[in-house]
């Protein structure tokens, strides 16, 4: 299955602009303010309008030690697979790489049934990355990823990752307008059941380009075309996921959903109805968005 029915996010305690993390992060912007009150609360009310639409999720409270700026994505440490395989990757700033926390992993093993722990953070004395599902973009059913290569995204470990999971990886670059690499894929591109978010003129290799069309194509994927200054309102940085109902919904920032013309709004709403939540300090300052902060559970809940 494409889409999941648990959320996991991490409540913030000290969340803020992460120096170590801007030097790849063009979507940055240092406001020199102490933001984790307001992006608190910009956590807390997501979190409230998720669960309104009856969305499961699991909120675990970052700690104030180690000091971890960008715990609210918790996406790029982890992700969650429906054999109960969990993946721990190699994180770019030294300072990310202290989410990976105990307490969380116990957490989670508590309510979800983990059958194995594959932990790919050793690269990391190499220099190689590999951040999760923000470097990966995973069509599930079809056994695709698509990835933008990065300083955050190491293609010896994309195959590594195929190889350990039965995965064909879709590879290219992606630049944003000022012709800098896009640090993650899932800023400029979201892959849903039936249809695909990108931001094709990013990637400014014709045969690569066409790559990425063709196996959109293939798989029978409706292709929802954003541009660049789109891609920049965080309008790639969505996510398609079931509720406990089994409806579908597509997840964004309000930002996103503002930058999206009406057509394209027609285009989402045929396959979903669309959720949106104010997230502009945490965008600013974290330069992730709603994506970012949700990690995808589909490993099996155990009974109470």
């Amino acid at each position: 299955m494409q889409n999941c029915n648990h959320l996991l996010m991490i409540q913030p305690v000290n969340f803020g602009f992460n120096q170590e993390t801007a030097a790849n992060n063009t979507f940055q912007r240092n406001t020199k303010e102490n933001v984790q009150q307001q992006a608190l609360k910009e956590f807390n009310d997501f979190v409230a309008l998720l669960r309104v639409n009856n969305v499961d999720v699991t909120v675990i409270p970052d700690t104030t030690e180690p000091f971890t700026p960008d715990s609210i994505f918790p996406n790029n440490w982890v992700s969650f697979h429906a054999d109960g395989t969990v993946f721990l990757y190699p994180m770019f700033a030294e300072n990310r790489r202290q989410e990976r926390k105990p307490h969380i992993l116990k957490s989670l093993q508590e309510k979800f049934s983990i059958s194995t722990m594959i932990d790919l953070s050793h690269h990391e004395k190499e220099g190689l990355f590999l951040e999760g599902t923000g470097s990966m973009i995973l069509d599930r059913e079809n056994k695709i990823l698509y990835a933008c290569i990065s300083p955050r995204t190491s293609l010896a470990l994309l195959k590594e990752f195929c190889a350990l999971t039965g995965y064909a990886a879709v590879s290219f670059y992606s630049k944003d307008m000022n012709t800098v690499d896009i640090y993650h894929t899932n800023v400029m591109m979201s892959v849903a059941d039936k249809f695909a978010v990108v931001c094709l003129e990013s990637i400014a290799d014709k045969k690569e380009r066409e790559k990425v069309i063709n196996s959109l194509q293939l798989t029978h994927k409706e292709i929802i075309e954003i541009s660049l200054p789109q891609l920049n309102a965080f309008a790639g940085n969505m996510l398609q996921i079931r509720n406990i109902e089994n409806e579908l919904l597509s997840i964004m920032s309000t930002q996103a959903y503002n930058s999206l013309a009406a057509e394209q709004r027609t285009q989402l709403e045929k396959y979903n109805r669309i959720l949106h939540s104010p997230l502009y300090t945490i965008e600013q300052a974290g330069g992730g968005s709603a994506r970012c902060m949700m990690a995808e559970v589909f490993n099996k809940q155990k009974l109470k």
